[in-house]
């Protein structure tokens, strides 16, 4: 029999989909932070294909102010899930699943004070995350500076198909803070922090490490991987957008992340968004990120529990990605929208192009340890219907 193993990329498939949800969640985020946002619906359709992976599925999200400082929102979240992954290939066969996610959240306007609370749960065949998050914002000095504060906690139950006797847990606390501040007329800047402790149990339990066997006929031998039971994490982000006098504008952000599993990362962003006459925007962008290993991270370990901790996620070793994005944003006429309502229409696409300088490609057949490093595209394709009432 074929055992099928799991291997999930939770990382980086949160950092790109829940992004895309934020996107929707925030995309009037250029209001005054003291106005609650308009009523609104969103449709959401992502796709996402690239190292033998594919991942697609809807999303929906919903804004209504029950008063001028009232507002309730909720979002509800499919994903599909097929891999074939080089991660998936050199140890087991392919799969599929699905992810489910939904969230509630209410938003409170006092004077200048945003309060917005909101409870999330996210479910798969073996993972149930709950968490639940509070912000809050305050306009100041004459409302050219914002100040924020949010805290998160989320509580997450892991199990393993095809094995009722493993349950593990792991918790999450999350801190964060921000400034907002209008420099002049048309240009303005935004700094955040934040920090993350991460606690129980962390590591993937279908992922395996590979270690030297001379015993093996293929050389090599395969165990689980051992994380701590700990990672806390630092990050720091300082964004900017002018505003140029022909309705265009340029953005620019900047982030660097460290950890106490010795991970260095930083990205570099710059967009620019144009408008074409009166219906159209343009956006064009490239980001470039990098990272460092992980201290307990090996392609191969020279024997078995070689140390205490071992890893072999080619998300923990030392990698880079290049992202060229490209999106266009159409504005209904109002004219071909039932009772007249403001709504648009959004595509982006991202081409994002893998490297990694310590990671090799198990299955392309050379001398153990000596095989072609790994790398490989995606394509991130969405497409957003905003309807504004």
């Amino acid at each position: 029999m074929v055992a099928v193993v799991v291997i999930k990329m939770r990382c980086y498939l949160s950092l790109c989909f829940y992004s895309c949800l934020l996107l929707m969640s925030m995309a009037g985020n250029n209001a005054h932070a003291a106005v609650l946002q308009d009523d609104r619906v969103d449709v959401l359709y992502h796709s996402y294909k690239g190292g033998g992976m594919s991942i697609d599925g809807p999303a929906i999200l919903l804004r209504k102010k029950t008063s001028e400082s009232l507002a309730v929102s909720a979002y509800y979240y499919v994903d599909s899930i097929s891999s074939a992954s080089v991660d998936v290939m050199s140890t087991a066969s392919p799969y599929t699943e699905k992810r489910k996610e939904a969230q509630l959240g209410i938003e409170y306007l006092h004077e200048k004070t945003i309060m917005d609370f909101s409870v999330r749960q996210s479910k798969e065949s073996d993972y149930l995350a709950k968490s639940v998050n509070l912000n809050i914002s305050q306009d100041t000095f004459g409302d050219l500076t914002n100040l924020s504060l949010g805290l998160a906690y989320s509580d997450n139950e892991v199990m393993r198909n095809g094995d009722e006797f493993f349950a593990e847990q792991s918790q999450q606390y999350r801190i964060r803070a921000g400034i907002s501040q209008i420099l002049t007329r048309n240009l303005s800047i935004n700094l955040n922090v934040e920090a993350v402790t991460d606690e129980g149990y962390l590591n993937n339990p279908y992922r395996s490490v590979r270690y030297i066997d001379n015993t093996q006929p293929s050389g090599v031998a395969y165990q689980s991987e051992v994380y701590p039971n700990t990672r806390n994490s630092f990050a720091s982000k300082i964004s900017a957008s002018y505003f140029l006098p022909y309705r265009a504008a340029l953005f620019f952000h900047y982030r660097y992340f460290s950890d106490s599993w010795e991970i260095d990362a930083s990205d570099i962003e710059v967009s620019y968004r144009h408008p074409i006459a009166d219906a159209f925007e343009l956006e064009l962008k490239v980001r470039q990120y990098q990272q460092t290993q992980a201290s307990f991270y090996s392609d191969l370990f020279p024997y078995q529990d070689a140390q205490n901790y071992l890893a072999r996620d080619k998300e923990l070793s030392e990698f880079d990605d290049l992202t060229l994005g490209l999106g266009i944003t159409y504005l209904v006429p109002v004219k071909y929208v039932y009772g007249g309502l403001k709504s648009e229409v959004a595509l982006q696409w991202d081409y994002i192009k893998f490297d990694y300088k310590n990671f090799r490609d198990p299955t392309a057949g050379d001398i153990v340890g000596s095989e072609p490093l790994y790398g490989f595209s995606a394509n991130v394709v969405r497409l957003f219907y905003s309807l504004y009432f």
